[in-house]
């Protein structure tokens, strides 16, 4: 016994171009970390661009400045890649980009945060002594939440 069957199919297009955000990203600890990150780094490249003095040579301080701003610049692109994306969020973390990220810049940020702690340290009768603690204070505090993201990506990357 046979029998014919019809398979109709239809295409459908949406011409909308409207911007998705996944806001659910901020709940994760992940999310979190990189939003405190990106707002810690914003104070402290704040913090040194006003006070940063080239006339002096202070090469802590623009050591400080390159890689803070380094890294808050990929922190920022980061976070606007997994807020704007969907998929974004959970393909990266599968991937090793995240671990090596986090951890190069858990210590670079510590390096410079603890080279310029010691050069305000050495200059305490500089005018800017408060708000260059102050720099290097958050550089460290932004240094350890680096390192908890690498071992948040350490273990989402080995599948914990």
């Amino acid at each position: 016994m046979s029998h014919s069957v019809t398979i109709r199919t239809q295409t459908v297009t949406t011409g909308s171009s409207t911007i998705v955000i996944n806001t659910g990203y901020l709940k994760t600890w992940s999310g979190i970390l990189k939003f405190l990150q990106l707002a810690l780094g914003i104070v402290c490249v704040g913090i040194i661009g006003n006070e940063f003095n080239t006339f002096y040579g202070a090469t802590a301080e623009c050591f400080f400045l390159v890689i803070t701003t380094t890294f808050m610049i990929g922190t920022f692109i980061l976070l606007l890649s997994c807020l704007m994306s969907l998929s974004t969020a959970s393909i990266i973390s599968k991937t090793i980009y995240e671990l090596l990220y986090h951890s190069i810049a858990f210590g670079l940020l510590l390096a410079a945060s603890l080279t310029l702690l010691v050069h305000v340290n050495n200059n305490k009768r500089s005018r800017s002594y408060e708000l260059l603690l102050g720099a290097s204070i958050c550089g460290i505090i932004n240094a350890a939440m680096y390192l908890f993201s690498t071992v948040l990506a350490l273990r989402t990357y080995r599948g914990f």
